[in-house]
């Protein structure tokens, strides 16, 4: 068993580098079979420039998609051997223009012949095959434009950290780190305000004995997020005292704790819950607008700090 038969899709990437390379070698005996004397990395460029010549560097790159920083490297590669001239524009003698040189012309006719034959001797060989691969990369482009590799990383990432976080209620042995949790990212972008040391400081007397509740996020075993509901009546209840580690983010722990706070406002015979923040914290703004959150006004703030008010309805 080869190593990609062993690795699979995962290596997706080095895969479709191997077969680059081995097509990159092929294409070079190739242009050799018919003497054309051309690198086949230049070949977008020029068949860009066969198709519309006197271009733009940007105008390549967009054209072929290849970034800039690429397509002057091949530009001074083929100027280098004589393939293209570079001029100025004339209109604005800023921007550079890539034409392609009598030598070029002189190899269209043999290139004409080369790619006649690559292309029925490719359609060929791709009929043969069980999968369409042109349009397996078609859609593979396609799939890469809607999330990048990176980000759909990064998200299993974020997935499977996330189910190693526990939401248990707070007790005692968590006070310390509700407190200290929250006073890390009131100081790192505001101040500490009367009502976060009555609240911080008072967890027992101005929350829970009210009829609210803290919720605390563990992982691996650590406090890294909390959270609190405040009661201002019956029916209304205030999500308040959200924070989470630095060095706990990106595990969607504060997304977690926003489900568990308002599936437990339910549970409390919520009808609302409402916060405060500020648009200064625009993750947690985010944040509150995918848990469902909406912008209100009309609710009395204690907190200089609040600039912006928010409401769900359960």
């Amino acid at each position: 068993m080869n190593f990609f038969q062993r690795t699979g899709a995962m290596a997706l990437g080095s895969r479709l580098r191997q077969m680059s390379e081995r097509m990159t070698q092929e294409a070079a005996k190739i242009y050799g079979l018919y003497e054309v004397a051309l690198e086949p990395r230049w070949f977008p460029v020029l068949y860009s420039l066969r198709q519309q010549d006197e271009q733009s560097v940007a105008q390549l790159a967009e054209d072929i998609g290849h970034s800039q920083a690429s397509v002057s490297q091949i530009i001074k590669e083929m100027a280098k051997q004589d393939y293209v001239t570079i001029t100025k524009g004339t209109a604005d003698g800023r921007k550079t223009i890539i034409t392609l040189s009598e030598k070029s012309r002189q190899q269209l006719p043999a290139l004409d012949t080369q790619m006649e034959d690559v292309s029925t001797a490719v359609e060929l060989m791709m009929a043969q095959t069980q999968h369409n691969l042109w349009k397996a990369l078609d859609e593979l482009d396609y799939q890469l434009d809607q999330q990048g590799l990176f980000d759909r990383v990064n998200q299993q990432r974020k997935r499977r950290e996330s189910k190693q976080v526990t939401i248990v209620p707070f007790s005692d042995e968590y006070h310390e780190a509700f407190r200290s949790l929250n006073a890390e990212w009131i100081t790192t972008y505001f101040k500490m305000e009367a009502a976060d040391y009555e609240a911080l400081d008072h967890p027992h007397e101005k929350i829970l004995n009210r009829g609210g509740f803290i919720s605390i996020a563990l992982y691996e075993g650590e406090a890294v997020g909390c959270c609190a509901l405040i009661k201002v009546s019956e029916q209304v209840y205030e999500l308040a005292k959200m924070a989470v580690s630095p060095k706990a983010q990106g595990k969607h722990i504060g997304y977690l704790l926003g489900k568990s706070m308002l599936q437990k406002a339910r549970e409390l015979g919520a009808e609302k819950v409402y916060l405060e923040s500020n648009t200064l914290l625009r993750p947690a703004i985010r944040l509150y607008h995918k848990l469902g959150f909406q912008q209100v006004q009309g609710y009395q703030s204690p907190y200089e700090r609040c600039n912006i008010q928010m409401e769900v309805v359960l």
